[in-house]
């Protein structure tokens, strides 16, 4: 998409890939995708190394402002596979707010989320270079948020004592992944 000059993109980003173009370490990149990004082009917010999905990348630093410098909180939700079965009990610990360590050694309080038990959706492939054991017991979840602490969705599922095995965000606000395979992106 070309707005006021500007270039917008999201792509689903694959596991063990970080959400940058240049790193000093020797690691998978952006620019590693099959596409030639134009100069200039960020990614608005970030996804880690571990996480898959739904990433947004644009040459408009406004928007990078607009979302993560505004008062304004906005949308975003995750499918997680956790190890073991999850109780609707402990869905409502997510829904109300659980403790994790942050950044400073601090415990913090989760905001209230939306956080429900869901079946697999059909369109989610098989990760790639380290696939996860779906045999054994497991539980998928949607979990969406309005706040975005460092490594949130994984400390919140450590917080209810389920490992989270695989995360895929699947929507900024209005914004969704769906079907679009790893590593592809939408102009």
């Amino acid at each position: 998409m070309n707005v006021s000059g500007h270039r917008y993109f999201a792509i689903n980003k694959p596991y063990n890939m970080v959400s940058q173009f240049i790193s000093p370490d020797k690691v998978r990149l952006l620019g590693d995708l099959d596409f030639d990004f134009p100069e200039g082009t960020h990614a608005v917010g970030r996804l880690d190394n571990n996480s898959e999905g739904l990433l947004l990348l644009t040459t408009n630093k406004k928007v990078t402002r607009l979302l993560f410098e505004s008062e304004q909180p906005h949308k975003r939700a995750y499918l997680v596979m956790v190890k073991n079965i999850v109780t609707q009990e402990t869905i409502e610990q997510l829904r109300k707010g659980v403790t994790i360590r942050i950044k400073g050694g601090v415990d913090w309080v989760t905001t209230p989320c939306e956080a429900e038990i869901v079946e697999k959706p059909a369109y989610i492939a098989p990760r790639e270079h380290h696939p996860v054991k779906e045999f054994l017991p497991h539980s998928w979840l949607l979990i969406t948020l309005t706040e975005g602490k460092y490594h949130q969705v994984r400390k919140m599922t450590s917080a209810i004592h389920h490992h989270c095995d695989r995360l895929i965000r699947v929507s900024i606000e209005d914004m969704e992944l769906g079907d679009l395979p790893p590593a592809a992106y939408a102009k």
